[in-house]
């Protein structure tokens, strides 16, 4: 009897290790173009050295080397940190070993999650040049620093050291790798340089020195001494859970009644909303949680749905904020000179179980081009997202927004406008929704692109108010130059005719103006180790009689006020008032007040309000809606 041909076939079956699917699959974890390849190993030693540092409460400061090895499209990167260190017995397995990490089970906003990254770019750099890893890490003042040469066996998925020695290294504590990639150096949109420099952008906690292959150094200065908030590791929540991962939570569980596994086991479940689930289930409360099957799942997934759960703790999730946004994108802008800068961040909210919180920023004006597409620069939990573009949510809200309305030139009211702007988009959560393994671009989830649209839109309706209020100063500034220069000379010329004195035109002059003009200016001053925050406010009454009103002014929360003159009528923790009992027609005051507490870009634009003038009579500030 022929032997059945299934026998033949299963002996042709085999195990394929990680290592292996992607030694042939590297174009997934974005190593498709040597120009690409080359960004993607900067980029995944970089982020590994951001979280170290932030994991150890350390204030990053990051070199970043690429050299040209002597052959043609072959480069060394080099990447050294100032983070706490990686102990000798965890070297290997990080470096030489995929799908090994420590953030892969936890729920909270990360940078990298499946212990993928720098071990891809070690057997990149395998594969290609047929060179070793070097790695060198110190974890404190007193101990030796550790160096050895990592290669991976891609049929076992597992390190393999080729070389290992104690080294002197004068750093205090630290690690540095070396990478020898076959790869391509390209200035642009898509470089390392470029990615560095909106890395930086975006952690403005972290100093980050780059020497490129020509050996000119890009020094990326430390904006903030603040560290970003930790993120808290929470439970997974009920709403964001599948059948499978329910079986798989209860085999694990210590709990011994489903009740305290529901209570334990998932986040924004209490006394009142366990009861709740257990009666939508019909199970008892002394059902042994290890002994839930498919059925029991099921059942308890249509609880689930069913009943209605608050949505998980946010503290998991730690965004930019809007005024280190500001302030990043001030510094990295000072060659173009903006105009304009609003960052918008908004609450968090949930998806599927997942928190997740977008943050908006916008600068216009200055030297950015007026005839060109804006440009959109996109992160996720403070991560640069450098390709696939065209293919992510985040341009699609961009594209998707009426920015017509906000001063932008945008045909048909659809598609990325063009203006002299900058759009930035950053999505904080604990599960980003990427299209591929290569993490460049997000998938279309409704709730994201729905806050991505309302954070652009915030932005969007402080731009249109600039806009309007910048145009309607400089007509009734061109208004005034003119009249202010023509009617003295005709005042002068008449009076020479007649013989008789120059008359007062002061009356006349208000009379055609007719407005109250208010002009706002901020200056900072180096004083000490702090920074001096000096503004001013310039109060001019065009209109034919004397005038009583209050003026206002929006501060930054945690600014200090070091002196005023006058001394302000109101203070407020976010504002400050001052009460006008009379400005003579035709004269003018000025207000001058000095904030200390705050860094360079914290506050460069006064926010001014008034009250007690119909505002169809004042240009430069709006009506002030809070209180006194």
């Amino acid at each position: 009897m022929k032997e059945p041909i299934a026998y033949e076939l299963s002996k042709r079956q085999k195990e394929i290790s990680v290592a292996e699917f992607f030694e042939r699959n590297k174009h997934l974890l974005g190593f498709d173009s040597p120009t690409r390849a080359l960004v993607t190993c900067v980029k995944e030693a970089v982020d590994n050295s951001l979280d170290a540092c932030e994991e150890a409460s350390i204030l990053p400061d990051i070199r970043v080397k690429i050299q040209n090895s002597g052959k043609r499209d072959e480069f060394e990167i080099t990447v050294e940190d100032n983070g706490p260190g990686v102990e000798k017995r965890q070297i290997p397995p990080i470096f030489g070993k995929l799908l090994y990490g420590s953030r892969f089970y936890s729920i909270l906003q990360s940078r990298g999650q499946q212990g993928i990254g720098i071990s891809a770019c070690v057997l990149y750099a395998q594969l290609t040049t047929g060179k070793a890893a070097q790695i060198e890490s110190k974890i404190g003042e007193g101990y030796p620093a550790h160096f050895c040469e990592v290669n991976i066996d891609t049929k076992k998925n597992l390190p393999e050291i080729t070389k290992e020695e104690l080294r002197h290294w004068e750093k205090p504590h630290g690690t540095k790798i070396r990478l020898t990639i076959a790869g391509r150096y390209t200035r642009g949109r898509q470089s390392a340089l470029e990615y560095l420099r909106d890395a930086s952008m975006i952690n403005p906690h972290a100093a980050i020195l780059f020497e490129d292959p020509e050996g000119k150094q890009h020094k990326f200065e430390r904006i903030t001494q603040q560290l970003p908030k930790e993120p808290i590791e929470i439970k997974p929540h009920p709403y964001g859970v599948e059948i499978g991962r329910v079986i798989k939570i209860a085999k694990s569980t210590s709990c011994k009644q489903l009740k305290s596994f529901l209570k334990e086991e998932f986040s924004s479940v209490g006394e009142h909303t366990a009861n709740q689930l257990l009666k939508a289930t019909g199970l008892p409360n002394n059902f042994d949680p290890k002994k839930l099957r498919y059925k029991e799942g099921e059942r308890l997934i249509d609880a689930f749905k069913k009943v209605k759960i608050m949505p998980p703790p946010t503290n998991c999730l730690s965004p930019i904020g809007e005024e280190s946004i500001k302030r990043s994108l001030k510094n990295e802008m000072q060659t173009i000179s903006p105009e304009f800068i609003k960052a918008a961040t908004r609450p968090p909210l949930v998806w599927s179980g997942n928190p997740f919180q977008v943050e908006a920023g916008l600068v216009y004006g200055g030297k950015l081009p007026g005839d060109e597409q804006v440009r959109v620069l996109r992160f996720a939990n403070r991560v640069p997202l450098l390709y696939q573009q065209g293919g992510c949510t985040m341009t699609q809200a961009v594209a998707e927004t009426d920015w017509q309305r906000y001063g932008l030139q945008q045909p048909g009211k659809r598609g990325v406008p063009t203006g002299p702007a900058i759009i930035m988009l950053h999505v904080a959560s604990t599960n980003v929704p990427f299209t591929s393994e290569s993490k460049e671009a997000i998938a279309p989830i409704p709730e994201l692109i729905q806050e991505m649209k309302l954070a652009l839109q915030e932005c969007g309706r402080y731009l249109n108010r600039y806009l309007k209020k910048r145009e309607k100063r400089a007509k009734a500034q061109e208004k005034l130059d003119l009249i202010t220069q023509i009617l003295p000379e005709i005042a002068k010329k008449s009076s020479a005719l007649v013989q008789k004195p120059v008359p007062n035109i002061d009356r006349i002059i208000t009379q055609i103006m007719n407005v109250v003009y208010i002009d706002g200016k901020v200056s900072h001053e180096q004083k000490g180790v702090g920074v001096a925050t000096i503004c001013g406010i310039k109060i001019q009454n065009w209109m034919q009689a004397d005038k009583s009103f209050s003026v206002y002014t929006i501060i930054p929360k945690h600014a200090k006020l070091f002196s005023a003159n006058p001394k302000p009528t109101w203070t407020a923790p976010e504002w400050m008032g001052w009460k006008l009992d009379r400005l003579p027609s035709a004269k003018s005051t000025e207000i001058t007040f000095e904030l200390r507490g705050l860094e360079k870009y914290d506050f460069d634009e006064s926010e001014i309000y008034i009250k007690g003038i119909d505002l169809v009579h004042v240009v430069g500030a709006e009506k002030w809606e809070g209180g006194h």
